[in-house]
């Protein structure tokens, strides 16, 4: 059953429910005051009775303001006789019969049938005038006030019919109106079924638990339509990654298979020639292994972060600094590194400073200096080369981009996009400028804090370097 048909109904069966309470009270408690009236006549004459003492042919009456005499008596004997009848002749019982003889005193009321006549009869013991004991009815009719209480059910059932109809319906419309933005919702979750479109939103009528429930469902779709915008990027930025990877691969393992070729075909080489072509051979092999290291590490910081820890961001460029001392002699590195912490994955950060180190010394003339610097902004390196041409700044960072000074310096073109992917998983920025007085500026901007109780890292870094070279010696 449609929800607002049970709402409906429920609104019906709640009015009914209530209209029926309100009736049946109504009702009794007219029907009591109308049958209380005539008791209040009875007992009134009654009491007239009572007062007089003995009674002769006929009992005394009432005033007309008090309901006037009863339209019915009779006198019932000791014998069980019926005496001085005005009206109708009553029912005579056995109870009327015990009141007749004077074996039980007092009165009592009843509701009696004579003929299509409905009559409320008060029954009460007297002593007639010649001293007999004997009883007396006297009765009024309850036709009128029948009649009345008839007409009376009558107008409460057309009105507990009514009010359910009316009650139905303005139920129906009410439910209608309020679970028109429920409807909207079904509808967009309907379209957005068939159509996989996430961008149409539900209009919110008001603020209420339904328009509570609208905004909801506008929220989920935002977050819904970021997701799926995040997942097809990341579906491009995958299918662009092979596509460039596959690219770049296929220049070195040309070349190298053309090599390998010629190396095989054993022919007469001179030593000259065939020293030069291992040495391809090697290079290109080097080059391969860098280039797939470097797609591994892309495809590593793709996947669910690693467990974290506070790292030590100074002691980690220290040991970088020894690794690029090694690895470039002939370039000066120039530290200066403040202790500062972050939370981070030691072994990504100390990647992505490596990358940085190994691009200034590429890009620097030997007996060049390369200034390092850790502090409360994060990392920067400055290097003294010919800097980064202005079309290729916005570039610098991008998977496989090869910029106009680098053309012809090995390289996979991916260190760079390590760089600012590292840097953004630990909630940084990385960005690239060139310096005034020559040479390019790298800054990897983090959310690092001051190391509480810790000296300077420009000791730590020599011990590390002089740890590198006594186990270089060894």
């Amino acid at each position: 059953m449609p929800l607002r048909r049970r709402l409906a109904l429920i609104a019906a069966a709640s009015v009914g429910v209530a209209i029926l309470i309100a009736a049946a009270v109504c009702y009794f408690v007219v029907r009591d005051e109308l049958r209380n009236e005539v008791n209040s006549a009875l007992n009134a004459q009654a009491t007239e009775v009572r007062r007089t003492g003995q009674v002769g042919q006929a009992p005394p009456g009432i005033p007309a303001s008090a309901g006037g005499p009863a339209q019915y008596v009779q006198f019932v004997l000791a014998n069980g006789l019926a005496r001085h009848t005005r009206g109708l002749a009553l029912p005579i019982d056995a109870r009327v019969r015990l009141i007749a003889t004077g074996e039980r005193r007092g009165l009592y009321l009843s509701d009696v049938h004579v003929g299509d006549n409905h009559l409320r009869m008060l029954t009460m013991s007297v002593t007639l005038v010649n001293g007999e004991p004997a009883a007396l009815q006297l009765a009024r009719p309850l036709n009128g006030i029948d009649g009345i209480l008839a007409n009376l059910r009558l107008i409460l059932m057309v009105l507990l019919v009514g009010g359910i109809a009316v009650a139905a319906a303005l139920g129906r419309f009410a439910a209608r109106r309020v679970l028109s933005p429920l409807g909207e919702v079904a509808q967009a979750a309907q379209h957005i079924s068939e159509t996989d479109d996430l961008t149409g939103r539900i209009r919110v009528h008001a603020d209420d638990e339904v328009g509570q429930l609208a905004i909801r469902f506008n929220s989920m779709l935002d977050r819904l339509e970021g997701s799926r915008d995040a997942l097809d990027d990341s579906v491009r930025a995958q299918r662009q990654l092979v596509a460039d990877a596959s690219h770049e691969l296929r220049t070195p393992v040309t070349s190298l298979r053309t090599n390998i070729e010629v190396l095989l075909e054993g022919g007469e080489l001179d030593p000259e020639d065939r020293r030069r072509l291992l040495s391809d051979v090697v290079e290109q092999s080097e080059e391969l292994s860098a280039l797939v290291a470097d797609l591994i590490e892309l495809a590593r910081g793709d996947q669910p972060g690693t467990a974290t820890e506070y790292v030590r961001l100074d002691r980690v460029a220290a040991e970088s600094l020894a690794r690029a001392r090694r690895n470039a002699p002939e370039i000066t590195f120039r530290p200066h590194l403040e202790p500062v912490v972050l939370d981070g994955v030691p072994e990504r950060l100390g990647r992505a400073i490596n990358n940085l180190l190994d691009n200034a010394s590429r890009h620097s003339p030997p007996g060049a200096t390369v200034d390092v610097t850790v502090d409360l902004e994060g990392v920067c390196v400055r290097d003294r080369g010919s800097g980064v041409p202005t079309a290729d700044l916005p570039y610098v960072f991008d998977r496989f981009f090869r910029g106009s000074g680098s053309r012809g310096r090995q390289g996979s073109g991916l260190g760079l996009a390590i760089v600012r992917q590292v840097t953004e998983q630990h909630r940084g920025t990385a960005s690239v400028a060139n310096a005034p007085s020559g040479g390019a500026v790298f800054k990897l901007s983090l959310p690092v804090s001051p190391a509480t109780g810790a000296g300077t890292s420009e000791g730590y870094e020599r011990d590390s370097e002089a740890s590198e070279i006594a186990r270089t010696r060894v």
